[in-house]
């Protein structure tokens, strides 16, 4: 039994009207993945959105949000080196000079120099480590907001098949294995 004949008790939704006529205009042509990839890239640009405008709501953008979250996460004394940031947050040496003495400027990170004044740990300050707690709880509490429509089991069940999904692609493609941010670029 094909998808569309699994759910012969509902109309169509855009995705699956897409699917259809592709497989109407071309037999024969694998139209399967239509119906994944399709829907995980909409999902992706819904939330990317959506996240973009909370986060402009909670007074912080996605890049600060990046680093005070990898050095927050990184438990006391919320400091790091740079090279363990890059790492840490998959970017670029220059994207994280450039992250860091934007949010050192701010007050919301300091940065211990070495005796060439090359930094050689960013720690997060009172303001940087308040900021990120409020951003993470306002953030957070407003993702489950837009997945409270989901039972516990169905977003347990989603979790676990994306994480196939995602382990799948990363080896098929040869991607890195540790997320980054869904529509960041490095110069962020």
């Amino acid at each position: 039994m094909n998808h569309a004949e699994r759910n012969s008790g509902r109309d169509p939704d855009a995705v699956e009207e897409i699917q259809l006529a592709w497989a109407r205009e071309r037999p024969g042509t694998p139209v399967g993945s239509i119906g994944v990839i399709t829907r995980v890239w909409r999902a992706a640009k819904l939330l990317g959105d959506d996240r973009r405008r909370t986060l402009a709501r909670l007074g912080i953008d996605t890049a600060t949000l990046d680093l005070l979250s990898t050095l927050r996460r990184h438990g006391p004394p919320y400091a790091m080196a740079p090279a363990a940031l890059r790492d840490a947050a998959l970017l670029t040496a220059g994207a994280v000079s450039q992250r860091v003495a934007r949010a050192e400027a701010a007050g919301l990170v300091a940065v211990e120099r070495g005796p060439r004044g090359r930094a050689s740990s960013v720690a997060l300050t009172g303001a940087g480590h308040a900021l990120i707690e409020d951003s993470v709880d306002g953030l957070l509490r407003h993702e489950e907001e837009l997945l409270d429509h989901l039972t516990e089991d169905e977003r347990d069940r989603l979790a676990e098949l994306l994480r196939l999904l995602l382990d799948g692609l990363v080896e098929r493609l040869g991607a890195d294995p540790r997320p980054g941010q869904v529509g960041a670029d490095d110069a962020g």
